[in-house]
């Protein structure tokens, strides 16, 4: 049985895909598109199932490149039974989308989730009622909570047919008419009569006289807004119907969103909430790393004497070291860095944010949904790539992409917090970021001069505040922890391997000569060139490394100030990791990948340029 999980977003859709199939879940793109379906298995009433989470849509029709997904697996692939996630607590909105897959002529479920937070409002829906009009099981489920996924998985078993949507009989009697026409076409043929009717009526350019002349003559209206007026009047008719609103008082929550939400007062809290997200990264992170470090560096030494002299156990020993660094110097930063991230994203602030910041996205001349890739850039420069997909002009995605590879990622936050935070204190790690927002910003503007543009308003779903279930914050760490270990640390442990192998063969002058192209100018050891070329591979390899290439992990006695302050720079900005070039290639094309590599790494050197001149000037 193959089932789809189709819901508008935030409805709490993947939330429960997650409960019901667990860590179990694959990523594919679907056919000749790069948008993402997730599909998991799971056993319904001792049957094995394939869970497809299709993306987030607000409707069948629209162009969204996510929404034409979602439209063209329901309508090509074979699906047995639609499970429609509705955000309960706004009911009324969401049944439009409900009345549009019922005319599919799948077997349906429809799981009023959020159960909660329509409680909240004092929304009261009966639920029997709700089937009886739809002709569906209707459940209730709180999918963050694990509440109602039993009823769930009872409930579809009794899945069926929804009942056919009744319009208005002017509606009707088109739709009769369009029936023979719309199988005709190739488009439809596969599909039941009314529903192929409904679709050409939505999508037909060549509307017979008769159905124009009936539903459209003397308006500017098309098939699709007449559908949508009907299908929202019908809505209107059965929430009135099912459910009832209790007045309810102003709780905390819209308190607080009266006040981070501000177009004034919201700013201090979104600069707070950054401000303690890196503090206490840098505060759990140094003490972790102050607890990890010496034991392992004892353990190195002592490992070093086991193993002896001699070319493959100096090489066997760098491997070991690179494995250490990982435990000791990039996990203390990176474990909490994306802890304290994801209870953001739980809490429901992120959204928030990207709210707040919408106008200063157009003000730099970019769409207000860009802001979603930057603050996913801060975790990981790959989806933040990915997510430019959101975006329907193809300006504002090259833009986006462009500085979104020049957000500092979890792993050049290990480089500023183990070099800078640790050695010269989090408030110069503070000043790279706000550094690194500023030209960020800069690069927007002269962006956008050179391509010029207006982009549309964002509509952006706010999701309620939530407390964050512990397993849920804790398991969407791991994943993402997961990918820094089976990833990142191999990669490590064979870069290590490979520079203890050329130290031992004396070919590290030859690498560190080849870098001296930037290195000499940003006025950096020699030793440093070696650890930026395989910081290409991941760039909290440039720190590991140094620390290596250095022969001391006290950067203190061997580094200035200034020179800690123009590596750190450098790395920020310079080219992107291996996995983000390859994910740019794929999203914007070779030349274009091209123009960002160099764009960046000239950046990076005329901002490390800078930073050494200053550093002279105090």
């Amino acid at each position: 049985m193959r089932i789809a999980l189709v819901g508008q977003p935030n409805s709490g859709k993947s939330t429960l895909f997650n409960a019901l199939v667990g860590l179990r879940a694959v990523a594919s793109n679907f056919p000749g598109t790069t948008v993402e379906i997730l599909r998991g298995r799971t056993f319904v009433a001792g049957k094995p199932a394939e869970i497809v989470d299709l993306p987030g849509i607000y409707s069948l029709h629209a162009q969204d490149p996510a929404e034409r997904v979602a439209r063209e697996f329901l309508l090509h692939e074979k699906v047995d039974l639609i499970i429609n996630v509705v955000d309960s607590s706004v009911l009324l909105r969401s049944l439009s989308l409900t009345l549009e897959l019922a005319e599919l002529g799948i077997p349906m479920v429809v799981v009023l989730n959020m159960a909660d937070e329509a409680e909240h409002k004092g929304l009261r829906i009966e639920k029997e009622k709700l089937a009886e009009i739809l002709g569906v099981p209707v459940v209730f489920t709180v999918a963050s909570r694990g509440i109602g996924l039993k009823e769930l998985l009872s409930a579809i078993p009794a899945a069926r047919v929804p009942k056919t949507p009744s319009y208005s009989p002017m509606l009707e009697e088109a739709l009769t008419e369009l029936v023979p026409i719309a199988q005709k076409d190739q488009r439809y043929a596969h599909l039941p009569g009314r529903t192929a009717a409904v679709f050409f009526l939505a999508e037909g350019e060549d509307l017979p006289e008769a159905v124009h002349r009936k539903l459209l003559f003397g308006t500017d209206r098309s098939g699709a807004m007449i559908l949508a007026d009907e299908r929202a009047a019908l809505a209107a008719r059965i929430f009135r119907e099912v459910a009832r609103v209790e007045r309810t008082k102003p709780s905390l929550r819209e308190h607080l969103d009266d006040v981070l939400m501000h177009p004034v007062l919201g700013y201090p809290f979104l600069i707070l909430a950054l401000f303690l997200l890196f503090f206490l990264t840098f505060k759990v992170g140094g003490a972790l790393e102050g607890l990890l470090l010496p034991p392992l560096e004892e353990l190195s030494e002592k490992v070093r004497e086991l193993l002896g002299g001699g070319v493959f156990p100096q090489a066997l020993a760098g491997a070991l070291d690179g494995l250490f660094a990982g435990i000791a110097i990039a996990l203390p930063y990176l474990l909490p860095f994306y802890l304290f991230l994801a209870l953001l994203e739980d809490v429901g602030y992120l959204p928030r944010l990207g709210f707040l910041l919408d106008g200063f996205m157009h003000r730099l001349g970019l769409h207000g949904k860009s802001v979603v890739p930057f603050v996913l850039g801060y975790g990981c420069s790959v989806p933040a790539v990915l997510a430019t997909r959101i975006l329907e002009d193809e300006r504002d995605r090259l833009i986006t992409a462009a500085l979104a590879v020049m957000i500092p990622c979890a792993a050049r936050t290990v480089v500023i917090f183990g070099l800078v935070g640790r050695f010269l204190g989090p408030l110069v790690a503070l000043g790279l970021y706000l550094l690194n927002i500023l030209v960020v910003a800069l690069a927007a503007t002269i962006l956008a001069r050179v391509f010029p543009a207006t982009g549309p308003g964002l509509i952006m779903e706010i999701p309620p505040y939530r407390w964050p279930a512990p397993r849920a914050t804790l398991g969407k760490t791991w994943l993402r922890l997961r990918e820094f270990v089976k990833v990142a640390w191999p990669i490590l442990m064979v870069s290590s391997f490979v520079l203890a192998l050329v130290e031992a063969l004396g070919w590290q002058p030859y690498l560190n000569a080849a870098a001296r192209i930037f290195t000499w100018p940003l006025g950096l050891p020699a030793q440093a060139g070696v650890p930026l070329i395989f910081g290409v591979l991941r760039k909290e390899l440039a720190l590991l490394l140094l620390a290596q290439a250095m022969g001391n992990e006290n950067f203190a006695a061997v580094l200035s100030p200034g020179q800690m302050i123009t590596f750190t720079v450098f790395t920020i900005f310079y080219v992107p990791c291996l996995a983000t070039v390859a994910v740019l290639l794929r999203e914007l094309g070779k030349r274009r990948t091209i123009l960002v590599i160099l764009g960046t790494t000239g950046l990076a050197l005329l901002l490390g340029l800078l930073v050494r001149l200053l550093s002279f000037a105090f």
